[in-house]
């Protein structure tokens, strides 16, 4: 049987507001989330930016080599470029490994492809300068597929053209932040139909399935189809080969 952990972004980014719970009993969640990772050795945990620094250091505690990533610009993707570098420059600071930028799909669909690519540059150079990670959210339940084939193609147009063959393995092209609300029961994660445009059209940039993936054998199609990672609230789930209701 196919070792899925090792493919696995395991998530939990819910904030208190959001969950219900407080402060402390979210940080606790991280935790639990962070140790589960580190018992069933799933390759990384995502979580928000505020909690970065405390988990870096219960890593360092636990002798772990858990990867640390986190989300910036989340979930909307509109906040400006400046604010995006200083959220992402934080979290670098703090520890975080790898980044996942919400790109500003709401600029694209309005023509503003220079912001768009503005943003993509100045974040994913500050990774690289700092031997991160980062990967770029498209949102595709917000996108047709013609336009998911045409951003997609851009990322990856915009990294062979300014950045090294080497660091190319380190950008990422992801599908979705699962907090897309959409309409009449789309899916607003990853759909294999979704995932296969976005394959189609990275050319040497690694792909992220985000979302919708709910079971053990979707999860190993989604890799034989190409993904390098998914992200996932249900990481346990999908190692013990059970079915998932989570929505991420």
């Amino acid at each position: 049987m196919m070792n899925i952990a090792q493919y696995l972004d395991s998530t939990y980014l819910k904030t208190p507001q959001q969950s219900g719970l407080s402060e402390e009993e979210t940080l606790q969640k991280v935790k639990d989330l962070t140790q589960e990772a580190i018992d069933h050795h799933i390759f990384a945990v995502m979580i928000r930016p505020d909690y970065i620094s405390k988990i870096k250091d219960f890593l360092k505690e636990k002798n772990s080599d858990v990867v640390l990533g986190t989300v910036i610009g989340f979930h909307e993707g509109t906040y400006s470029i400046e604010e995006k570098l200083n959220e992402a420059s934080k979290a670098i600071n703090d520890g975080a490994d790898e980044l996942d930028f919400v790109i500003n799909y709401e600029a694209y669909l309005k023509g503003d492809l220079e912001l768009v690519k503005d943003e993509f540059l100045r974040c994913t150079q500050l990774c690289i300068e700092h031997y991160k990670i980062a990967k770029w959210i498209i949102e595709i339940a917000a996108l047709t597929d013609k336009q998911i084939a045409d951003i997609t193609k851009n990322i990856s147009i915009w990294a062979e053209e300014n950045f090294e063959a080497k660091d190319l393995k380190n950008i990422f092209v992801k599908s979705s932040t699962g907090f897309f609300i959409t309409e009449n029961g789309k899916p607003n994660g990853a759909t294999f139909e979704g995932i296969q445009i976005m394959l189609d059209n990275a050319r040497k940039l690694p792909i992220k399935a985000a979302g919708g993936v709910r079971t053990p054998e979707d999860a190993e199609k989604m890799i034989k189809l190409g993904v390098k990672r998914i992200g996932t609230s249900s990481a346990l789930s999908l190692i013990k080969n059970e079915s998932s209701t989570e929505g991420y």
